[in-house]
């Protein structure tokens, strides 16, 4: 098993969009990349902690290939728009990569070139090593499954999750 940690916006469409895929057997949302210990939501929303919401995303390369995970991140956000998504504003919504490990980082490098190709360059994604990831409060963890008609899940989370399982249809789970 293998675990990358991504941030590319709001955590809640990272997850709704993995937790799709298989493979996949873990999605944990939560913050990183920052300067305060075990931060709140709410922390985090002011900007001044430094961290990104992410998700740490688990899975398993021989049912799906890394390159598959981390083309599927650059599919699901715009990497291009730096420390926002769409309506999304603030540090806590850019767009990382935090690697474990020197394979990691060759991995991410190599993912991170393969989108300046796709988006014509500027891509603004932060590659950085992995520092303390913290776990978001419970009720972040799962929320596209546990709110599929919120607002914010209908208008800018399924759309992620249909453009992705569209792209990589031959990895999406069987509904």
């Amino acid at each position: 098993m293998e675990t990358y940690v991504l941030a590319g916006g709001c955590f809640w469409c990272l997850d709704a969009v993995y937790r799709t895929l298989n493979g996949v057997s873990d999605v944990v949302s939560g913050y990183t990349a920052g300067t305060v210990p075990d931060p709140s939501y709410e922390a985090v929303c002011t900007g001044q902690t430094g961290h990104a919401e992410a998700v740490a995303v688990t899975f398993d390369p021989e049912v799906i290939p890394a390159d598959i995970i981390l083309d599927a991140f650059f599919t699901l956000h715009d990497p291009r728009q730096l420390n926002r998504q769409g309506n999304d504003v603030g540090t806590q919504y850019r767009s990382g990569m935090y690697y474990a490990d020197e394979a990691q980082k060759a991995t991410f490098e190599a993912a991170l070139a393969r989108a300046s190709e796709i988006w014509d360059g500027g891509v603004v994604t932060e590659l950085l090593p992995l520092g303390p990831f913290y776990a978001a409060e419970e009720y972040h963890q799962d929320f596209f499954a546990k709110n599929p008609g919120q607002g914010y899940c209908l208008a800018v989370a399924v759309p992620k999750v249909n453009k992705v399982r569209k792209a990589f249809s031959q990895y999406v789970r069987a509904a």
